[in-house]
């Protein structure tokens, strides 16, 4: 899109590319060759009151749309996204890492909930009870709550916002983006579809910044939501300051998610899911899988599967595509491969054994890219830094336990509760395993559990703060409020009379 083609990449506000002259910026990298291929201009005050002033306009306009105009623009946007997806997976690839193939993944995943919200006349409806007491009927209805806030990561630039937006948006709000400004482009395409659509301007605004535009949002007595997803410090700061101003808040933080191997299960099955969940998307994803909790005595050859199976992976630059696609492609910047190393450190120096280390690799003709290899651990203690804590990157560690019951306790002990799965060929054991374990999301021979469009999205314990999960019928209710509404009409040939008691249903 022309639009993106920008030295520095601005805001988008009221409905149109908008430079930041705030002075500061942040480079945006290639991670691939470690590049800065752009810079984006971070907000100042004065910009992100102007955002959230023109979305407040956007939303007096696009709520006064009829439902039959809205959903239009929402058929509107899902064939449009259909049809030029390409074209947002480059982007994302560009500015994340990802592999194509993955990017547009994110891209169909995120499409899902366009295609949940474009049924939104159903889903909003409010409810009529006629003669609940004599000649008096009881009904209510379901409003837009205004202009929201979305705070996404950099990890999903695209599925995140749409996520929650197309509903946010179906629901008569108006939405205020403000994208991780590590890969902030995907967002300027979206704004630019939206507006193709036929969406009023200021009803989707994208807000470019850092933490001055983040604390904007949370403070800013206009915005009545906020959305987020990141690490569970960030997420709580968020719930937080937002509840404290009065918000509705649904904040999704980190995870350190578990899959337990049973005797009994497939273990090719689970070398072949456990690759694909641990080192997909280089691993920076919260349902990624990071410990694999092996029942004995299956663990040693659970290792060798998938050992061999880490031989056969290639690592390189994500734009290649067809069949010079790598499997994975680098981490979003050089500091969070730093990052990342130094957990691999701490489980070195915590005594376990580094089966595959990815830490020295280096990719022939992107010697400077941001490379991380897919790495696998064995012994890891479970009171290492590097196992209660969220790596965020292609490191696969495996625990040996003795027992379903001791794998179950290790995953309910943690702090967080995203997902976890189970693998075992025993629906007993499954069932019990749903029953008894403490996470908001479980799969079942599945190792990345997250659920469709119709359902919702979110965690427990510390992975999610706040007033509900992400989409589905959650989604919905989170970007609505009920309004309730007792009505009398008398018949002009009686009257109620005077009566100072409680009123009764009579």
């Amino acid at each position: 899109m022309a639009e993106l083609d920008f030295p520095t990449i601005p805001h988008w506000i009221d409905g149109a590319p908008t430079a930041s002259t705030s002075g500061r910026t942040a480079p945006v990298f290639n991670p691939a060759t470690g590049v800065v291929a752009a810079n984006v201009g971070l907000a100042d005050q004065a910009e992100t009151d102007a955002a959230i002033a023109s979305a407040r306009r956007g939303f007096e306009e696009w709520s006064s749309w009829s439902i039959a105009k809205r959903q239009g623009v929402l058929f509107a946007f899902r064939e449009l996204l259909n049809a030029r997806k390409p074209e947002l997976a480059a982007i994302i690839t560009a500015e994340h890492g990802k592999v194509l193939s993955d990017a547009m993944g994110e891209i169909l995943r995120g499409q899902e909930v366009v295609e949940l919200a474009t049924g939104f006349p159903h889903l909003i409806k409010g409810a009529y009870s006629e003669n609940a007491s004599s000649g008096i009927d009881v009904y209510s209805l379901k409003q837009p709550l205004g202009v929201v806030g979305v705070i996404s990561p950099f990890n999903f630039p695209a599925m995140v916002p749409l996520w929650f937006a197309p509903i946010a948006i179906a629901a008569g709000n108006a939405v205020v983006l403000k994208p991780s400004e590590k890969d902030p482009s995907a967002a300027l395409w979206l704004a630019g579809l939206w507006k193709e659509a036929g969406l009023p301007d200021g009803a989707f605004t994208v807000l470019q910044g850092d933490k001055l535009a983040v604390d904007g949002l949370l403070n800013s007595p206009t915005v009545e939501s906020i959305s987020f997803v990141g690490s569970t410090p960030i997420a709580q700061y968020i719930y937080e300051t937002a509840a404290r101003n009065g918000k509705r808040v649904q904040a999704l933080g980190g995870a350190k998610n578990h899959m337990l191997v049973l005797p009994d299960a497939d273990l090719d099955l689970v070398a072949d899911q456990a690759v694909n969940a641990g080192y997909g998307a280089a691993g920076e994803r919260c349902m990624a899988i990071s410990v694999v909790l092996a029942v004995e005595p299956v663990a040693d050859e659970l290792i060798a599967k998938i050992t061999g199976r880490i031989a056969r992976l290639t690592v390189g630059n994500g734009a290649q595509a067809g069949d010079a696609e790598p499997d994975m492609g680098p981490l979003i910047t050089d500091q969070h491969r730093q990052k990342v190393a130094g957990y691999v450190d701490i489980a070195e120096a915590d005594g376990a054994t580094i089966v595959v280390d990815g830490r020295s690799l280096v990719v022939d003709g992107h010697e400077d890219g941001f490379f991380f290899g897919p790495t696998l651990i064995d012994g890891l203690p479970t009171t290492s830094r590097a196992y209660t804590e969220e790596i965020f990157g292609p490191v696969l560690s495996v625990v040996r336990v003795g027992s379903f019951e001791e794998g179950v306790a290790l995953i309910n002990s943690g702090e967080f509760g995203n997902g976890t799965a189970i693998f075992t060929n025993d629906g007993g054991a499954a069932r019990r395993f749903q029953n008894e374990v403490q996470v908001g999301m479980i799969g079942i021979n599945v190792p990345i559990p997250v659920p469709v469009a119709y359902h919702s999205f979110g965690g427990w314990k510390k992975s999610l703060f706040g007033d509900a999960k992400a989409y589905g019928v959650h989604g919905f209710d989170f970007f609505t409020r009920e309004k309730a509404i007792t009505a009398r009409w008398l018949d002009p040939a009686t009257h109620g009379g005077i009566n100072l008691g409680f009123p009764q249903n009579i």
